[in-house]
């Protein structure tokens, strides 16, 4: 079984080269995404915190696009490694939401290359493994997502 430094890894090797985008949201499209977009584009992979995704209910990677998503996945995967605190949910019920949502019609699912999908797949299945307990309200989602992006 790898360990979260080797899945980290993986992750970083997949997505280390997507870039940052101009803008994270549709900004244009109301106050929340224009909230969002501010916030992202004021961040980058190592300054983003927990906080600033760790709300379920205020979550800017909801409205995040894909290339969004792609370029913040490594800090969103150390999020999910991580040990729960108890400010904010684990973070990991929010990464199986958005790589469960929509199936294989994910957007970000369809944007990812394969080595991506592979990445993401090896997460999903090292917190099936090593994260149990903390999975156990989102297990099938887990396990649905994972078998998508495992192909």
């Amino acid at each position: 079984m790898p360990t979260d430094t080797q899945i980290l890894a993986a992750i970083d090797a997949a997505f280390g080269d997507s870039p940052r985008p101009e803008h994270f949201t549709h900004y244009r499209h109301c106050c929340e995404c224009a909230e969002h977009d501010e916030l992202l584009r004021h961040r980058d992979r190592e300054t983003l915190q927990h906080a600033d995704v760790g709300n379920a209910g205020w979550d800017p990677i909801c409205f995040c696009s894909p290339e969004g998503i792609a370029y913040y996945f490594p800090a969103l995967a150390r999020f999910a490694l991580a040990e729960p605190v108890p400010e904010l949910d684990w973070y990991g019920w929010q990464m199986v939401f958005h790589l469960d949502y929509g199936g294989a019609e994910n957007p970000f699912f369809q944007h990812c290359a394969p080595q991506q999908r592979q990445a993401v797949a090896g997460l999903l299945a090292h917190l099936l493994e090593t994260r149990t307990g903390l999975l156990e309200m989102d297990a099938d989602s887990a396990l649905r997502a994972h078998g998508v992006w495992a192909g």
